[in-house]
C-alpha cells in the first residue's frame, strides 16, 4: 500500500521546506464539568472569580452552568500550548471550593433532566439557542464533554509551498485547497484517531435512559457497551440527528450547503453542524461569510475524548501524534469525498467505536482489509513520511507507541479506563482522579505551568490576569516585561510591581537610600541615623567612632537584601572592611547606619491600603545533634518551596562570605553540630532573598503602624512599594520612638505574600490588577 504522495514530499524537500512544515500554530479547547465531593454534578453558578463569560478569552461557560470551558492562545509550539492548558486547569481547580473538574467526557452522576442548570449569558440570543439544543438533543446528552485540537500551519510554509505550484489563481485560493484537502482526508480517516483517543466507554446509571437500557452492568451504577470505546462518538453521544452532506470540496460548496441546511431548518445556526472536523475563520463572528471572503484559517478536530489518565484531559505524545497525523493527511494522495464517500466514513466511525478495530472496512478499494490492517498500514506510513523529512526528530517512539495500541487492544486507553473502572465503579474510579488532579493543582498554585522562567510574581500577576481574562503579550520575556490588555484598556508592566501606577521620580526616591530617608524624615516619620561614604578608605576612617556600636552597612541603591551586613554584636577592623567591600561591589556610595533594635517587617502598601505584613526571620537552621549546619542547609534547601532566581516562594540559603563572617562573629563555622532543636541562624538581616523564612503578621498588626506604613509611601509618592520597619513591640501602639523606617523598596516581591513559610495567602497579585483595571 502506498498512501503517500511521493511527488509532494520530493517537493517539500527540494525546496528545503521540512521546518516550516513542521511548525504551525496549536490551540486547545477543553470543557469539563464541576462535580461536588460526591461526584454529583455541581448545580452552583459558574465562578465569579472567572469574570464575565463572554469576555474572558480563557475561561468560559459551554453550554451548562455547571460545565467550564478552557481555551489556550494559539501558539507556535505544542508544549507551550501543553502547558497553558495545564495552567488553566490548575487556576480553575485551585478557585473551585469544594467542587472538583470531572476528568471524564461523560457525565457524573446527573439529577433530573430538567434539573440541569442551562447557563445563563446575558444575551437573550445565546440564551434563547441553549434553550432550543436542551429540547432538541436533551441536557443530558449535552453535558458530553471533550477536546477540541486546533491546528493551523504556518503562514512561510505555505507561502513557499505555493511559489512551488502555480495552478491557483491566488493564495487565499491555493490555501483553502490546502485545508480542504486536509479536512476531506481528516474526516476519511478519523476512524483511526477516534480509537487511539477514545477514552468514555462506561457511563453512569443517571445517564440517557435510552442507553442505559440498552448496555451491560457489572455492578448496576456502571454501564458499558461490550467493545465500545467512545460514548461521546457514538450514537448514544453528542451529535447530529442523522447525518447532513456538506460539500467539502471548496469554501463556496461547504457555506453552500450550510445554509441551505439552516434553510431547511435542519440546523438552528452553523454552530449546530457538530462535524468531527471544522473549518474555522480567523473572527468567527459570521463564519459563512468570512471563510468565503476571508478563506481558512484553522481545522478544528472536535472527536477528542478527555482521557482521565492524564491531568488535563490529553498527553504531550498524542498531541504530537495528531499533529503527524494532520501532516500524513496533507502529503498523502488526495481522494474523493462525494456523499457516499461521507457516509461510508459515518459507518467506520461508528464501527470502530462500537465493535473494535477487527473488522473489515467499509470501502470499496480497501474491503479486503480490516480496520487494524490499515490503521498499522498507516502507521508504517508516517514512520516512512517521518523518516523522510524528519529524520533527526525523536517521532518514531511516539508511532510506535500508538502502533502498540493497535495491536494490542488492552494498551489502547479506552481499555485501560474500563478495566480500572471494573475494579471500583464508574463514579469512584473518575472522583477519585479528579480529587487527586485538584491537589496537584494546588500543590503547583504558585507556578505558571510554561512559564517557570520567569520571576515568581510575575508568574502570580500572570495567573491572575488569565483568571479574571486578562490578555497578556510578551514585550521583554527575560526581564519580565509584559502588556496587560482588557478591551481597549492596556498596561505595562514589568516584574509585577513596576507600573504606570508609579512615576520614575517615585522610583528614584525609593531606589536611592539616602534620598528616601531625607523625605521621610521631612515628613516626620522615624528613619535610623548614618553616614553615606564613597570610597572605601573614607568609610573605614569611621572605624574607631562607631567600634562597639551596633551598625548596619548597606549599599545606597540596591534590592533584595543584595550587599547588606549587620553588626550587633563586636567586630574587627577586618570584619567592617569586608563588610564595605561587599556593599562597594553594588555601588560607588555606600550607607553606615545605626542598627535599630526589635523585630524587622515588611508591609506591603499597595494604594491607600496595607495588603500584607510579612516579619522575615532571616536565614536559619535547626539542629539535630548529628548534622553539621553546613549538611543542615543543604538539607532545609531540599524544600520544593525554595529555589533560586526569585521563581520560588523561597530562596536556596547560600553558603557565601557574608553567612560565614556571621558565624565566625559568633564563634561557629560550617562544621558545627547544633544540639537538638537548637535554632542557628546565619544573617541578621531577615530578606528573603537571603534565605529568610516569611510569617504573615497582617491581622496581628496594629493599625497605627500600618498608618506609618501608608504615610512613608505616600511620603515617597508611592502606589506600590514594600516598606520595611524595625518595631520594638507589637503590644504597644507607634509612638515617636519605638519604631523605624529602615527602607522603602520600590520593587516588592508579592510572592511572599502570596506564598508566606507561615500565614495566609494575601492576594496581592490580585490587588495589581484591581489598582490596574478596576
Amino acid at each position: 500500500m502506498n498512501l503517500l504522495n511521493r511527488e509532494l514530499i520530493q517537493i517539500v524537500i527540494d525546496n528545503a521546506l521540512q521546518n516550516n512544515l513542521l511548525r504551525g500554530h496549536f490551540g486547545l479547547e477543553k470543557e469539563n464539568v464541576r462535580v461536588d465531593q460526591d461526584g454529583k454534578l455541581a448545580l452552583t453558578p459558574h465562578p465569579k472569580a472567572f469574570g464575565s463569560k463572554t469576555e474572558n478569552p480563557y475561561i468560559q461557560t459551554d453550554f451548562s452552568e455547571s460545565q467550564i470551558e478552557m481555551i489556550t492562545p494559539a501558539f507556535e509550539s505544542i508544549e507551550e500550548t501543553y502547558h497553558f492548558m495545564e495552567a488553566l486547569q490548575d487556576i480553575v481547580s485551585v478557585e473551585l471550593e469544594g467542587e472538583y473538574l470531572w476528568p471524564s467526557s461523560n457525565p457524573p452522576m446527573l439529577p433530573e433532566e430538567k434539573e440541569i442548570p442551562i447557563a445563563k449569558m446575558s444575551d437573550p440570543i445565546a440564551d434563547d439557542y441553549r434553550s432550543e439544543l436542551a429540547d432538541k438533543y436533551g441536557r443530558k446528552r449535552q453535558l458530553l464533554s471533550g477536546i477540541h485540537y486546533n491546528f493551523s500551519f504556518d503562514e512561510k510554509f505555505l507561502t513557499k509551498l505555493y511559489e512551488t505550484q502555480g495552478r491557483h489563481k491566488d493564495f487565499k485560493e491555493f490555501k483553502d485547497t490546502i485545508y480542504f484537502k486536509v479536512a476531506r482526508n481528516l474526516m476519511r480517516y478519523r476512524w483511526l484517531l477516534i480509537y487511539l483517543t477514545g477514552a468514555s466507554p462506561v457511563f453512569d446509571n443517571t445517564y440517557i435512559e435510552e442507553c442505559v437500557s440498552l448496555a451491560n452492568s457489572h455492578d448496576n451504577k456502571s454501564y458499558y457497551f461490550p467493545i465500545m470505546n467512545s460514548l461521546r462518538n457514538s450514537m448514544c453521544g453528542y451529535r447530529n440527528e442523522k447525518s447532513y452532506y456538506v460539500s467539502f470540496n471548496s469554501a463556496k460548496e461547504y457555506v453552500h450547503d450550510l445554509n441551505r441546511l439552516i434553510q431547511k431548518n435542519e440546523l438552528l445556526s452553523v454552530k449546530e453542524f457538530y462535524s468531527p472536523v471544522r473549518l474555522k475563520t480567523a473572527k468567527g463572528i459570521n463564519p459563512c461569510q468570512e471563510l468565503v471572503e476571508d478563506g481558512v484559517a484553522y481545522l478544528e478536530l472536535r472527536f477528542i475524548d478527555i482521557n482521565p489518565l492524564h491531568k488535563i484531559g490529553i498527553s504531550k505524545e498524542m498531541m504530537h501524534f495528531i499533529h503527524l497525523f494532520i501532516l500524513f493527511m496533507l502529503l498523502k494522495v488526495d481522494e474523493s469525498f462525494h456523499e457516499e464517500d461521507q457516509r461510508i466514513a459515518d459507518v467506520n466511525q461508528d464501527q470502530v467505536i462500537m465493535k473494535g478495530i477487527k473488522d473489515y472496512l467499509n470501502e470499496p478499494e480497501h474491503s479486503q482489509l480490516t480496520m487494524e490492517e490499515m490503521a498499522l498500514a498507516i502507521i508504517d506510513e508516517m514512520k516512512d513520511m517521518v523518516q523522510l523529512l524528519f529524520p533527526k526528530k525523536d517521532y518514531q517512539q511516539i508511532l510506535d507507541g500508538e502502533k502498540q495500541k493497535i495491536l494490542h487492544t488492552e494498551l489502547n486507553v479506552a481499555s485501560r479506563v474500563k478495566s480500572d473502572i471494573q475494579k471500583s465503579t464508574y463514579l469512584t474510579y473518575h472522583l477519585e482522579k479528579a480529587k487527586t488532579y485538584a491537589q496537584n493543582s494546588i500543590q503547583n498554585g504558585y507556578r505558571f505551568a510554561g512559564y517557570e522562567d520567569l520571576e515568581l510574581s510575575t508568574q502570580l500577576l500572570l495567573k491572575a490576569a488569565v483568571k479574571r481574562g486578562i490578555r497578556f503579550t510578551w514585550m521583554d520575556r527575560d526581564e519580565n516585561f509584559v502588556l496587560l490588555s482588557k478591551g481597549n484598556h492596556q498596561e505595562y508592566v514589568k516584574q509585577a510591581t513596576k507600573t504606570s501606577l508609579d512615576s520614575y521620580s517615585t522610583v528614584l526616591i525609593m531606589e536611592n537610600k539616602v534620598v528616601t530617608k531625607e523625605v521621610l524624615k521631612q515628613h516626620g516619620i522615624h528613619v535610623p541615623s548614618g553616614e553615606a561614604f564613597q570610597s572605601l578608605n573614607e568609610a573605614m576612617s569611621t572605624y574607631e567612632t562607631y567600634r562597639g556600636i551596633p551598625i548596619v552597612i548597606k549599599p545606597k541603591s540596591t534590592n533584595f537584601g543584595l550587599g547588606i551586613t549587620i553588626f550587633n554584636q563586636d567586630y574587627s577592623r577586618e570584619d567592617m572592611k569586608k563588610a564595605f567591600e561587599i556593599a562597594f561591589s553594588h555601588d560607588q556610595t555606600v550607607l553606615l547606619e545605626e542598627f535599630m533594635t526589635g523585630k524587622e517587617y515588611r508591609f506591603l502598601v499597595m494604594g491607600d491600603q496595607v495588603v500584607g505584613v510579612l516579619h522575615r526571620v532571616p536565614a536559619n537552621v535547626v539542629g539535630d545533634g548529628v548534622h553539621t549546619i553546613e549538611q543542615l542547609v543543604h538539607e532545609k534547601n531540599k524544600d520544593p518551596l525554595r529555589g533560586k532566581g526569585y521563581k520560588t516562594p523561597l530562596e536556596k540559603i547560600q553558603l557565601g562570605e557574608a553567612e560565614e563572617m556571621f558565624l565566625k562573629n559568633r564563634g561557629m563555622s560550617w562544621n558545627d553540630i547544633p544540639q537538638q532543636g537548637e535554632v542557628i541562624y546565619l544573617r541578621e538581616n531577615s530578606n528573603i532573598s537571603t534565605g529568610g523564612d516569611s510569617i504573615d503578621f497582617t491581622d496581628e498588626m496594629p493599625n497605627s503602624y500600618k498608618e506609618l506604613a501608608v504615610q512613608s509611601a505616600k511620603a515617597a509618592g508611592a502606589t506600590i512599594c514594600g516598606v520595611d520597619m524595625m518595631i520594638d513591640s507589637l503590644e504597644e501602639e507607634a509612638t515617636d520612638t519605638n519604631y523605624s523606617i529602615i527602607e522603602i523598596n520600590f520593587n516588592p516581591a508579592i510572592h511572599i505574600h502570596c506564598y508566606p513559610y507561615i500565614g495566609k495567602n494575601r492576594k496581592a497579585n490580585e490587588k495589581i490588577l484591581d489598582l490596574l483595571f478596576g
